[in-house]
């Protein structure tokens, strides 16, 4: 799974990685501990004017279907599993038409120990040459009954960050990781014109496997109230 995360980019960083067009809500400072039900910052694309705009926007980090009778939902669906996607009702229609990236300098699991007893070990694991990471994603739009159309604040914008088996120097820390796209996907990947279920998976299939560093990181992680850049440093 992915339930934690680091990005201490700002804006105009993450616009000239991702060739941002627009910038739309509020910026958000950087922070080495992402946690779930947070707002985070995302790329996407949005169709204004016959073109597509690729903007970075503010959501929260927690998939509420829009057919959803409240909010709660998005606390279970922080991830979805790329194997079922175009499946699941929760995720079908944002796996067609509603796709985004989370950028993302790394991201922490926790490896269980080989006896099954103590405290888990966390990692961090980031790109050994310090790119930011492009985690795939799907997004919601979400109406609030209690207000009224075109009121401030009437539909929230929720994500899901997509899952994948982990392989490779990944799979022995954690089973799942993110799905991480190279940047020669990203265009693919954000086209609002790329709508058939059979194309999406087709491209998913074409994903290579990340190479990414693990980094022993210090417990402080697992607490959600700390944060700065001591929690990306290994320890012995």
């Amino acid at each position: 799974m992915c339930g934690r995360y680091a990005n201490a980019r700002r804006d105009q960083e993450l616009a000239d990685r991702f060739h941002i067009a627009e910038l739309v809500g509020e910026s958000l400072g950087p922070s080495w501990n992402v946690a779930p039900t947070q707002d985070v910052r995302a790329v996407l694309e949005r169709v204004e004017g016959g073109h597509a705009v690729r903007q970075l926007r503010t959501l929260r980090w927690g998939l509420v279907p829009s057919w959803a009778k409240d909010t709660k939902a998005g606390a279970r669906m922080i991830n979805a599993r790329v194997e079922t996607i175009t499946e699941k009702p929760a995720f079908r229609k944002a796996a067609s038409r509603r796709r985004l990236i989370v950028p993302m300098d790394g991201y922490y699991e926790w490896q269980a120990p080989e006896s099954g007893k103590g405290r888990k070990q966390p990692f961090y694991l980031t790109d050994p040459t310090g790119e930011s990471l492009a985690a795939a994603g799907l997004y919601e739009l979400w109406p609030d009954p209690s207000k009224d159309d075109g009121a401030d604040g009437r539909w929230l914008w929720t994500l899901a960050v997509i899952t994948t088996n982990a392989t490779d120097t990944l799979g022995h820390i954690h089973d799942r990781s993110p799905l991480l796209l190279p940047q020669d996907s990203w265009d693919a990947w954000l086209d609002p014109a790329l709508t058939d279920a059979g194309d999406v998976d087709a491209l998913i299939a074409t994903i290579p496997e990340p190479r990414l560093a693990p980094v022993k990181v210090g417990t402080a992680v697992g607490n959600v109230r700390n944060d700065g850049p001591e929690l990306v440093h290994p320890v012995e």
